[in-house]
């Protein structure tokens, strides 16, 4: 019969360590494309550790994550999958405008001026769209970085700790776009402390010290008692 088709993300005993220090223990995780997940976990859990292996911005110690199929840092996988990180990396001499353009033609992004301008409006960036990022508050970065992970083509959206940094309003912006994002058919994964965003998704799953400790619908468990908040 034939297979399917691969999941949006699939780990085979992902693992990282340092030393005598485990990162992240033996993990295996499948995600169907177009599911909604939420990654949770105290500081130093895992969580930004799987994401950068996902991303392929850091090399496993064993294991193997795929992305669609694709081995996790190939040109396939960087094509599918948009990572942003929780400290934005930006250019310090381009315009949000030149970023947006620089990222959509890197990615070869078609007809991508509208829907930059949709988000410039969104995220309230719009009134900025000529200046220097370098130059923008912690927030107006971070809201930056998320334009710019939205604006390009993706099948898979990895998102560590987004909301870092972002007012109430920049919030409420970026939880729609991700609502959008879902609709649309793309698969998103966030980690996140923000735990009112936790009822949003169909999935959660916790990391703590490195090791897996629930995968399952977030309406069946004590998140803040899971992590150990």
């Amino acid at each position: 019969m034939p297979s399917g088709p691969p999941p949006a993300l699939e780990t085979t005993v992902l693992t990282k360590s340092y030393g005598d220090l485990v990162a992240l223990a033996p993990l295996d995780l499948t995600i169907p494309d177009g599911q909604r997940v939420v990654l949770v976990g105290h500081n130093g859990s895992g969580k930004s550790t799987l994401l950068r292996m996902v991303a392929g911005l850091l090399e496993p110690t064993s294991g193997r994550a795929a992305v669609f199929g694709h081995p996790a840092g190939s040109m396939e996988a960087r094509g599918a999958l948009s990572y942003l990180p929780d400290n934005p990396v930006l250019y310090d001499d381009l315009s949000v405008l030149e970023h947006i353009e620089f990222t959509c033609r890197l990615h070869g992004a078609e007809d991508w001026e509208d829907r930059a301008a949709g988000l410039l409006h969104d995220l309230g960036l719009a009134r900025r769209a000529e200046d220097l990022p370098s130059r923008f508050s912690r927030g107006l970065r971070q809201k930056t970085a998320i334009l710019l992970g939205l604006v390009r083509p993706f099948g898979l959206l990895v998102v560590d700790e987004p909301f870092v940094g972002l007012d109430p309003q920049g919030r409420d912006a970026f939880i729609e776009l991700l609502d959008d994002a879902a609709s649309a058919g793309a698969t998103i994964v966030v980690a996140t402390h923000q735990l009112e965003y936790v009822q949003k998704v169909d999935r959660c799953v916790a990391l703590r010290d490195g090791e897996l400790v629930f995968d399952g619908p977030p309406g069946e468990v004590d998140v803040l008692a899971l992590v150990g908040y």
